[in-house]
């Protein structure tokens, strides 16, 4: 075991950001769920039917939510596949399990867990699982690339990858509203800069970086395509993005009454600023796992 004072720090500052996550999107989770039909639920389709999930196959579901990409692909996989979605916000993942239920999907399993630990069960295959995915979630994962390319090694070889991110400039105006009147209320939030700036989205957020991003994880025949998503800015639709994604972050630590007039500030900062529409463009990659062979 590594006791280096550096490498524990970046242990304890990884184990908090996970902490601050969870705690943001199990809050989030109802209003999660309504953007489901708008955005979370168009992507996660996509990029099912990107990765070409098929009957049979078992699929790891990375930063599943409340299951946009995790329940078509059990649709897809059908009885005799499987679907482990995993996340590290339980709340989410109970809204995951009723949608399971209802809609009748037994091949699907929701578990809590960290995806950075996480190790594929004894019923997925000896070669691994045929499919990963991560919608909007690959961002979030504590030392992006590290996760990521572990995730990629617990899928089989010719298996595939695929995530989706949001596009350049895709939300950052309406995002850049939020921050300036949260920040009117949150010094704190002023002191830790933009939302965006959080993430190591912005490395991976235009289709040539993302390509050559799943090409470095050990992915080949990469495809990287955009799904515009052009959203009439309502009063309703931007609150529930505001409450409904990592936005709600800036909201921390305000009680009901700032809340409320945070939200009343945002609209009006809409209307000042002319904007009538949420960019809310996605980009959807996927790719083929190829391992180099071992030598020897």
């Amino acid at each position: 075991m590594n006791d280096d004072p550096e490498n524990v720090r970046a242990a304890s500052d990884v184990r908090a950001d996970s902490a601050e996550t969870a705690r943001t999107f199990d809050a989030a989770s109802g209003d999660f769920d309504e953007l489901t039909p708008t955005v979370w639920g168009p992507a996660g389709q996509a990029l099912v039917f990107q990765l070409g999930v098929s009957p049979g196959e078992a699929v790891l579901d990375v930063c599943c939510g409340t299951g946009s990409s995790a329940l078509p692909a059990a649709a897809a996989v059908g009885p005799e596949g499987l679907v482990h979605g995993v996340d590290v916000a339980d709340e989410m993942l109970e809204r995951g399990r009723v949608t399971a239920e209802r809609r009748g999907l037994k091949n699907i399993e929701f578990v809590c867990a960290d995806a950075s630990q996480w190790e594929a069960p004894s019923d997925v295959p000896a070669a691994g699982y045929d499919v990963l995915s991560i919608s909007y979630g690959v961002f979030f994962l504590p030392d992006m690339d590290r996760t990521f390319w572990r995730l990629v090694s617990l899928v089989r070889q010719g298996g595939r990858a695929g995530v989706t991110v949001w596009r350049r400039d895709a939300m950052e105006e309406f995002s850049s509203i939020v921050f300036d009147v949260a920040s009117l209320h949150s010094p704190e939030l002023r002191e830790r800069g933009a939302l965006r700036d959080r993430t190591p989205l912005h490395r991976i957020d235009t289709p040539d970086t993302l390509e050559a991003w799943l090409a470095d994880a050990g992915t080949d025949s990469v495809e990287v395509r955009t799904l515009s998503n052009l959203l009439p800015a309502t009063d309703e639709l931007c609150w529930s993005l505001v409450t409904g994604t990592g936005l709600r972050a800036a909201l921390t630590g305000l009680d009901s009454g700032r809340v409320a007039s945070v939200r009343e500030q945002i609209a009006e900062e809409v209307t000042a600023r002319g904007l009538h529409t949420i960019d809310a463009t996605t980009l959807v990659a996927t790719g083929t796992v190829r391992r180099p062979p071992v030598s020897g």
